[in-house]
């Protein structure tokens, strides 16, 4: 038991230092665009939204391989692999010159730096049963209690200097980061999955993509996995372009938006960081897909609510409803699938969960900026409100089925 617990604090306080640092420069891309040159309004809130999504779009295809390659080699060295990648390449967008350059950068960095589903299989191969889902919404308040104070600094750092500097101190955060995994993780090599025979490249993807459609087949699981997608995809469309959002609602200073829109990050994260936890503890104790029709159900109408306040005191206050209703979709999403997949497969399951939730915010990143110009945030907003709820109903009526087949 002490020896799952220290790996456990040391993941959650390496993920919370990392997520610090995350959080610093990714609501200010416009921001970012801007000190790199770009005037016009519209093609800053398009570039905005490719930098945004180009790391999730990358990582998204790539998590099931390394969740996969993580079964059979060690949970820990992804770890270690992944927070290795971020202080190379978000260390070098410090020197980038261009967009271009920086969307370059931005796609190696989710190529080899998703950080959160081999953090969370780490521990969860090592964690009780029973408690899954507390452990995987304890876990994740880290990312939340990073995205707190993250865009806080973020902002601050922005009124005083170039964004570029802020990616030296993100690098340097991450490599403590991986210092500490070094240190205290540990992970039983039995838990790892035992392949026998042929062991090239091309035979490792070939083991990828069976542990993928082995775990798709699932209806349960396929089910969770739209409503993580569609959840993540309605609230990515106006992540990267919220700031300018804000900027129609208050019409003030520069340093007044500014922490205006770091506020919009910092609350939501905050009744992230209260709620999380509940839904996984929730979860363990009445069921992991049940529950993951109500959080569908509340979060597409807070998201309807964001898309209808007409004021900035509104929309904060919708923000933080949907805050805590979507915080259960993460816990519960990992808790069901630590459920429904072997300890030997548990990689590949995070994998897919975590591609899943990364490819709709990278899809939504990228959509979103040019989806803007022609319905606006408040239509973003009221769009995916409606297709969250109708996700909701699809869930419930998988759920029912089941239930009814093993009466």
């Amino acid at each position: 038991m002490e020896g799952w617990k220290r790996t456990y604090w040391s993941v959650w306080t390496a993920n919370l230092i990392t997520s610090v640092g995350m959080m610093s420069f990714l609501p200010f891309f416009p921001t970012l665009v801007e000190q790199l040159g770009e005037t016009n309004r519209d093609e800053i809130a398009l570039w905005a939204g490719v930098l945004y999504g180009a790391a999730p779009l990358s990582a998204a295809l790539m998590g099931p391989i390394w969740g996969s390659l993580g079964d059979r080699y060690g949970r820990r060295l992804m770890v270690l692999r992944s927070m290795a990648a971020i202080t190379v390449f978000v260390g070098a967008m410090a020197f980038a010159t261009s967009t271009w350059q920086v969307l370059v950068l931005r796609i190696l960095q989710g190529v080899f730096s998703g950080y959160i589903a081999p953090s969370m299989t780490l521990v969860s191969v090592v964690a009780p049963v029973s408690e899954q889902g507390r452990i995987s919404g304890s876990l994740q308040t880290a990312s939340a209690a990073g995205a707190i104070v993250g865009p806080v600094i973020g902002g601050a750092l922005a009124l005083v200097m170039p964004l570029r500097y802020v990616f030296i101190g993100v690098a340097l955060l991450s490599l403590v980061s991986a210092t500490l995994i070094m240190l205290w993780a540990h992970e039983d090599p039995l838990h790892r999955r035992r392949d026998h025979g042929e062991t090239s490249f091309v035979h490792l993807l070939q083991g990828s993509w069976t542990d993928f459609t082995e775990l798709m087949r699932n209806q349960t699981l396929r089910a969770s996995l739209a409503i993580v997608f569609w959840i993540q995809f309605a609230m990515g469309t106006t992540n990267p372009i919220l700031e300018l959002h804000v900027r129609d609602l208050l019409h003030s200073d520069e340093h007044t938006r500014s922490l205006a829109t770091s506020l919009l990050f910092s609350g939501m994260a905050a009744v992230n960081l209260l709620a999380m936890p509940l839904w996984g503890k929730y979860g363990d104790r009445h069921g992991h897909a049940a529950l993951l029709v109500t959080v569908a159900l509340w979060s597409g109408l807070a998201l309807i609510a964001q898309g209808l306040a007409p004021i900035f005191a509104l929309l904060l206050l919708a923000r933080l409803v949907f805050g805590a209703v979507m915080a259960g979709s993460s816990p519960l999403s990992f808790g069901l699938a630590a459920r429904e997949a072997s300890i030997d497969r548990r990689g590949a399951a995070f994998g897919v969960v975590f591609g899943v939730r990364t490819m709709a915010i990278a899809a939504s990143a990228m959509l979103g900026g040019w989806l803007s110009r022609y319905v606006g945030v408040q239509g973003l907003f009221v769009a995916g409100g409606v297709i969250v709820v109708m996700t909701s109903w699809w869930m419930r009526t998988v759920a029912q089925r089941r239930a009814n087949s093993s009466v």
